[in-house]
């Protein structure tokens, strides 16, 4: 059994319209934490309506706060135990990455930071990074071995150009300048790196990460390709199920002995292995098998080895994060039941 804090635990979680923060709030509000939150607009009623459902169980404060906005963050973090940084800007059709994304990526990590180190109650910050941080690069083969001591190819990224670009780097560089910032101000921070994410979400609207996950399953073109650029750019299709990051955030927060980078990935497959599996599992969606020339195996795993060597145990497999995201397809009226 472990033991209970005795005073509630106060976590700022910074982003809270998204899809993995709307789980961990709900996450951190089980265990009895206090949650302050952050969001840009606390107006945008259909972008807040989750939080103000989550209120209801528990004691959860949100703030205006914006990443761009350096003293936007000293409010919400004040007295706060545990900051998990969450938010990123996403903007795959961005003619302008370096601005859109990159850019307020990089400043959003160090205001953060910025506001934890004044805030001197802050014991620990956990930054949300990305498998794109880790598993970009110009290695040739298959059966490759991804873990936390490996970095995304910036100078790649930077010279080809491919497509999405903007987003791999931004994440890179964000997670970067967060070490360089929590090194030089003595701040406690750890990172996790999850990978593609599925499973049901509180958000009002469905995360576009659940799109590209189902997207063999709806037949959207437009985002299968995207998944093969996936498999092409990163080296596989690896799948976590949301609430599994969230619970590994909460459990490298807690966990004394935790320290530096930890990867968080369920499942590494390619598009063709995935479409296989799909196609046996849900024979009612006519899910394509046949992709021609394109690779079948992918280039790497990610592995997830130091997490559970920490003690942390995944709670879904490829079937439940599936059986889950169909079910919230179905119930958004996305897939006919």
């Amino acid at each position: 059994m472990e033991a209970q804090p005795t005073a509630p635990k106060a976590a700022c979680v910074v982003g809270g319209t998204g899809f993995v923060a709307a789980t961990l709030i709900k996450l951190l509000l089980e265990k009895g934490y206090a949650v302050n939150t952050t969001v840009r607009d606390p107006g945008n009623q259909k972008k807040t309506s989750h939080l103000l459902a989550l209120k209801g169980s528990g004691n959860l404060k949100i703030f205006r706060a914006d990443l761009t906005d350096e003293q936007s963050f000293d409010t919400p973090v004040a007295g706060c135990d545990l900051v998990f940084h969450v938010a990123t800007p996403v903007n795959f059709a961005s003619e302008d990455p370096e601005n859109d994304m990159i850019k307020p990526a990089i400043q959003g990590v160090v205001n953060v930071l910025k506001a934890c180190a004044k805030a001197g109650t802050v014991k620990r910050v956990i930054l949300t990074s990305s498998a794109a941080a880790v598993s970009i690069n110009k290695l040739n083969g298959t059966g490759l071995v991804m873990d936390e001591s490996h970095w995304t190819d910036t100078e790649f990224l930077n010279s080809a150009k491919p497509p999405t670009w903007g987003y791999p780097l931004s994440k890179t560089l964000a997670e970067k300048a967060a070490w360089k910032f929590a090194e030089e101000n003595n701040i406690n921070l750890i990172t996790v790196i999850p990978t593609l994410m599925a499973g049901p979400s509180l958000t009002a609207d469905v995360p576009s990460s659940i799109g590209l996950a189902m997207s063999l399953i709806t037949g959207n073109e437009f985002l299968i390709n995207g998944l093969k650029g996936m498999q092409m750019l990163s080296g596989s299709i690896s799948i976590s199920h949301v609430e599994d990051v969230c619970r590994a955030h909460v459990f490298v927060a807690e966990k004394e002995s935790a320290s530096g980078r930890y990867i968080c990935c369920a499942v590494s497959t390619s598009v063709p292995e995935l479409a296989k599996f799909l196609n046996k599992r849900y024979p009612e969606y006519n899910v394509p098998t046949d992709f021609g020339d394109f690779p079948s195996k992918a280039k790497l795993i990610l592995s997830s080895e130091k997490l559970t060597k920490e003690g942390f145990s995944f709670k879904y497999g490829i079937e439940e994060i599936y059986d889950q995201s169909v079910e919230y397809f179905k119930a958004k009226g996305i897939l006919k039941n």
